[in-house]
């Protein structure tokens, strides 16, 4: 395929935003070459600015679980655009889309809007430190919780050691008072509660991780994780900025029957639009402003047009009473054409998947935390991303990421990026 245009808009970019991209995986610095630039997309494909059409398994990091430009969600938009796009003032929309998710979420009274799963996290530690009184959090290695200053920090020399800034800017005194753990690693967490006794605000955990590739936890580790938790009174916040509304109705907490005290959502929950939102029961949501003394505030929090997109796509999962069985079953369809090409190609490799979330890891033992993740060949990575890309077929442009699967996928579809896997798998 040609990118001659993407280059050329590459080039111009650079001249203007820092490093050309407005979030740093779109740069294709992991994988190399020039990033493709997005003209348009439908349904299943994305298309670029020099008409190359692509199978897409990033559906914009998650939120197009139904396709790109829905149309139930391009109607709602555009219906409510005519009517003003920003008020700064509550509507009635935000009641309606908080009452159909607070009905399909198990464990949750109430909700608010922010603008951005960064966001989310951010104002859900906010909520956990000043309902507890503590200070610090557990997080674990690898996943990502947004670019808050308390969650870029990475692990120390030890499992009870203080975290230190994974990036300039972010102070050593925040860094303090975030822990770090390894995921599914319950010992690693029960360490740190030891060491910082009635200290610990919260624990935050992508329950489903994303952001090292897909991991699913391992047997009982949510489970232990609520009850380390209720034995040393800390909040349990999930993370499912990615997995909510994606693996089930009622996401994670559902789909393994372990409940959280706060809950955090993004990206299927604003149809695509800059939305995030958390969420608990009524006790500790009294707690933000104005009916308590944690404040939290947005401009732009429950825009309309994110509104009336998030709520057109809520609709739409929650009177499909198959769509979460079409999904999985696409995604298990996948996974098995991938493993075929792979295996019989030689190729070493491991597959998670959870749901309509899957990754490839380029190394043959079990992935289950980001020291294991970290073990895969990224060279061979980055000639299967290429490969790929050349066959028509838009993969996440990092090792480190999961793919997402639409519904708006066909089986024609699926056999025809087991096709490219096929070929690209006798190049490895």
């Amino acid at each position: 395929m040609l990118y001659q245009r993407s280059s050329a808009l590459f080039l111009e970019a650079e001249k203007v935003i820092p490093g050309g991209v407005n979030s740093p995986v779109r740069a294709f610095k992991s994988v190399g070459g020039t990033p493709i630039f997005a003209k348009s997309a439908k349904g299943a494909y994305v298309f670029d600015e020099d008409g190359n059409r692509f199978i897409d398994y990033i559906n914009s990091w998650g939120p197009m679980i139904l396709g790109h430009a829905f149309q139930p969600v391009v109607d709602a938009v555009i219906e409510k655009a005519k009517q003003g796009t920003s008020f700064g003032m509550p509507t009635s929309l935000e009641t309606e889309i908080a009452a159909l998710a607070v009905s399909m979420v198990p464990n949750i009274d109430k909700i608010r809007f922010v603008n951005s799963g960064t966001e989310a996290c951010m104002s859900a530690i906010r909520l956990a430190r000043g309902f507890t009184k503590r200070d610090k959090i557990i997080k674990f290695a690898g996943c990502y919780h947004g670019h808050s200053d308390s969650f870029l920090i990475q692990a120390g020399s030890g499992a009870v050691t203080f975290g230190v800034p994974n990036s300039p800017g972010v102070t050593e005194g925040t860094a303090k008072d975030t822990l770090l753990a390894s995921y599914n690693n319950l010992e690693s967490v029960a360490s740190l509660i030891l060491a910082n006794a009635n200290e610990i605000a919260a624990i935050i955990v992508e329950p489903v991780a994303g952001n090292m590739g897909c991991i699913p936890p391992k047997e009982g580790f949510l489970a232990g994780l609520r009850q380390l938790c209720d034995e040393n009174h800390i909040l349990l916040i999930f993370d499912e900025v990615m997995t909510g509304f994606r693996l089930a109705k009622g996401g994670v907490q559902e789909l393994y029957g372990v409940n959280a005290d706060i809950v955090t959502y993004g990206k299927v929950i604003g149809g695509g639009l800059p939305v995030g939102a958390f969420a608990a029961r009524e006790e500790i949501m009294n707690y933000l402003a104005p009916l308590g003394p944690v404040y939290q505030a947005g401009t732009l929090s429950g825009n309309p047009l994110a509104m009336a997109a998030g709520l057109a796509m809520l609709q739409a999962l929650n009177e499909d009473e198959t769509v979460f069985k079409r999904l999985e079953e696409k995604t298990i369809y996948l996974e098995n054409g991938i493993r075929k090409a792979l295996l019989e190609n030689n190729i070493l490799f491991t597959i998670n998947r959870v749901g309509s979330m899957i990754s490839v890891h380029f190394h043959p033992e079990p992935v289950f935390d980001f020291q294991s993740a970290a073990k895969g060949d990224n060279e061979t990575f980055k000639k299967f991303f290429h490969g790929l890309l050349n066959e028509g077929i838009y993969i996440a442009p990092s090792a480190y990421e999961t793919w997402f699967i639409t519904d708006a996928l066909t089986y024609d579809d699926l056999d025809f990026t087991i096709r490219a896997v096929e070929k690209v798998a006798k190049t490895l």
